[in-house]
């Protein structure tokens, strides 16, 4: 039961992204004072899908490790149906969402920044955090 590189990479995608989201969500900016908060950018919401993705991936690979050789069949189903739920949401929500955002970010990014991500937001969102997001 040794662990596979992709799954100790799995884990730390994972523990990035929820140390990025808490520092997001330790922010004060005026736009999270407003109607819908943080959920109303889609960087945001895509940050959201994307750990819950390597959460999703994360359990699939510790049931797998915990399932292996046991022989029973109500657990091979559930792990299957997991596994099932993870690829689904791959090709449904992480990789389309995470692909439209990335491009439209920088598309219009390189086209007029002061359009997508403003000088004054520097003040507020460092350019770690930023990049981290995208």
């Amino acid at each position: 039961m040794a662990l596979v590189p992709s799954q100790v990479l799995r884990v730390a995608i994972l523990l990035s992204y929820c140390s990025i989201l808490c520092n997001y969500k330790a922010i004060e900016m005026p736009s999270h004072q407003t109607y819908g908060g943080s959920w109303k950018f889609l960087t945001f919401i895509d940050l959201v899908i994307q750990a819950v993705f390597f959460g999703i991936c994360v359990l699939t690979d510790l049931s797998s490790l915990l399932t292996r050789g046991s022989g029973n069949q109500e657990q091979e189903r559930q792990l299957k149906k997991l596994i099932s739920l993870r690829d689904w949401m791959l090709a449904v929500l992480a990789f389309p969402v995470g692909i439209f955002v990335v491009a439209v970010f920088w598309i219009i990014y390189a086209y007029d920044r002061e359009m997508i991500y403003p000088k004054l937001l520097d003040n507020f969102i460092p350019g770690w955090l930023n990049h981290g997001m995208l």
